[in-house]
């Protein structure tokens, strides 16, 4: 069985980042399960050249977020883990609190509740207190929060390398899934 990784997208800004994770993702034997918020197709529009048709088309599967009786919604579905990127306030809200009216939230708490990785890429700044608590409270649950940062000890020479830079750093939390990540060397020796 291929290993199966459950791809959530929400309205956030920075939806290059769920795009990038797929594309990452169907250059190798990995079932994709993708579920798209209704928001994340209207920021989709705002923020990119892209269209619903050309995201749905790099997942293997799509699944609606309203059916939370799709298979991604069941700890008997097994899958290496999910990551939500990027994702919403709100959506970061509902996993803190297992509210989960929707199929992105039951997956992640499917994540949760059967030890799987959990990796969420929440966007927004600046924070506030109880994004930072909901963060923790997550963090506490299991899941991993990974605002997506960019590095620049790499030196990148375009927003689609640091895009790229995140994705990759954020696929390397799951077991059966390749993606290389440039790694820190370190610094090098003094010079003084």
């Amino acid at each position: 069985m291929p290993t199966r990784l459950v791809v959530g997208v929400t309205g956030a800004t920075g939806q290059l980042y769920g795009i990038r994770l797929l594309e990452l993702l169907a250059a190798q034997d990995i079932e994709t399960h993708l579920v798209l918020s209704d928001s994340a197709q209207i920021t989709i529009r705002q923020e990119t050249d892209y269209d619903t048709a050309d995201i749905t088309g790099l997942a293997d599967v799509v699944h609606s977020n309203e059916n939370i009786g799709a298979s991604p919604a069941s700890g008997s579905f097994e899958t290496a883990g999910m990551v939500v990127a990027p994702c919403s306030m709100k959506t970061l809200s509902n996993v803190a609190h297992g509210d989960a009216g929707n199929l992105i939230v039951r997956a992640a708490d499917v994540a949760l509740k059967e030890r799987r990785p959990l990796v969420l890429l929440p966007r927004e700044t600046p924070l506030n207190r109880i994004h930072l608590e909901n963060m923790l409270s997550v963090t506490d649950a299991g899941g991993i929060v990974m605002p997506p940062l960019p590095s620049f000890y790499n030196e990148p020479e375009s927003i689609d390398e640091m895009v790229t830079d995140t994705a990759s750093r954020a696929l390397s939390y799951f077991d059966g899934i390749d993606v290389s990540a440039e790694e820190w060397a370190g610094l090098g020796p003094s010079s003084a």
